[in-house]
């Protein structure tokens, strides 16, 4: 399938502009893109505005952008007719709601605006590419890039195929992502909710069943992550971590010394159903380790240390 030339996307078109669209609106602005949006909320213009608004200070921090926002809000060109929208963009992501009755039919309308040579990404945290090009005339250029959030901050995009998608797309979006500054992996078969959800849920989960069991409070286990192997984490993943555990003898010595504990502690991890009385618990539980907090305090906590850790770990952006 012939696409695009990537080297020559200077348009993208963002399809959705709520929390994730903006975010990613922040980021190609300050990456000098034009960005065209559609989204079919009479507040989505303010959304964006907000949000670049308050994703700017740690863009330039960052050395990302390096031009006043206001010149970059400039070139951004909001529209609720979805095939204006996306008229002369290189590129589309679209960060729709989570909903099968409002992603199909508007994928299936992005496949018959845009010319064949166009790759669509998906922000989807939990569709699978090949649902969502069920619909497409030309399913061949569907992919997922499903972002971290905030996406003006996280580096990582997890890209994956259908299994109507052309390896080409895969490929194509892979590069686009890494030339905009984007850490993209290659997530080589469809399972739901890709990689880094699972991963986190599957923390989580554990998580959960420690406060419910009364091993430990919200906050003493959000810490036991935070101030623990998060920090490690930020640095380099679970094996890269666990073979510098095993020292000298790397991940073999590790799996010989620790493999057996390591697997008998799996048998006991917990599946705590999140019921009335677990669900009241972490609520309270997280009011209680916020310690006053707003949320809107967290967030900009969250933000500014990320910029430093961001700063520190990958100088290059």
């Amino acid at each position: 399938m012939p696409l695009a030339d990537v080297s020559r996307v200077d348009t993208v078109a963002l399809v959705g502009c709520g929390t994730i669209g903006a975010s990613w609106a922040a980021w190609f602005l300050a990456r000098g893109f034009h960005v065209r949006g559609w989204d079919p909320s009479p507040s989505a213009s303010a959304t964006v505005r907000r949000i670049v608004e308050e994703a700017w200070p740690s863009l330039i921090a960052l050395g990302v952008a390096t031009e006043p926002r206001e010149e970059a809000l400039s070139r951004v060109t909001l529209s609720t007719e979805l095939e204006e929208a996306v008229q002369g963009a290189g590129f589309v992501q679209e960060s729709a709601p989570e909903k099968a009755e409002v992603k199909l039919p508007l994928l299936e309308r992005l496949d018959g605006a845009l010319p064949a040579d166009r790759v669509i990404a998906s922000s989807t945290s939990g569709f699978t590419p090949s649902r969502l090009q069920s619909v497409m005339a030309h399913p061949g250029r569907l992919v997922v890039g499903h972002p971290f959030n905030p996406p003006h901050l996280i580096p990582l995009v997890e890209v994956v195929g259908g299994e109507r998608t052309d390896p080409a797309a895969v490929a194509w979006a892979i590069d686009f992502y890494r030339r905009v500054g984007k850490r993209p992996i290659h997530v080589r078969k469809e399972v739901p909710g890709h990689v880094s959800n699972r991963l986190q849920v599957a923390l989580w989960r554990e998580a959960v069943h420690l406060v419910a069991e009364g091993v430990a409070s919200v906050g003493d286990v959000d810490a036991a992550i935070s101030d623990g192997p998060g920090l490690r984490w930020a640095i380099m993943g679970p094996h890269l971590t666990f073979h510098l555990g095993g020292g000298e003898g790397g991940m073999a010595h590790f799996l010989d010394h620790l493999g057996g504990p390591i697997e008998s502690w799996w048998d006991t991890l917990g599946h705590t159903p999140l019921t009335p009385e677990v669900r009241a618990a972490l609520v309270d539980g997280v009011e209680e380790a916020k310690g006053g907090r707003d949320d809107a305090a967290l967030r900009r906590t969250r933000d500014e240390r990320l910029v430093e850790m961001l700063r520190l770990l990958h100088p290059e952006r």
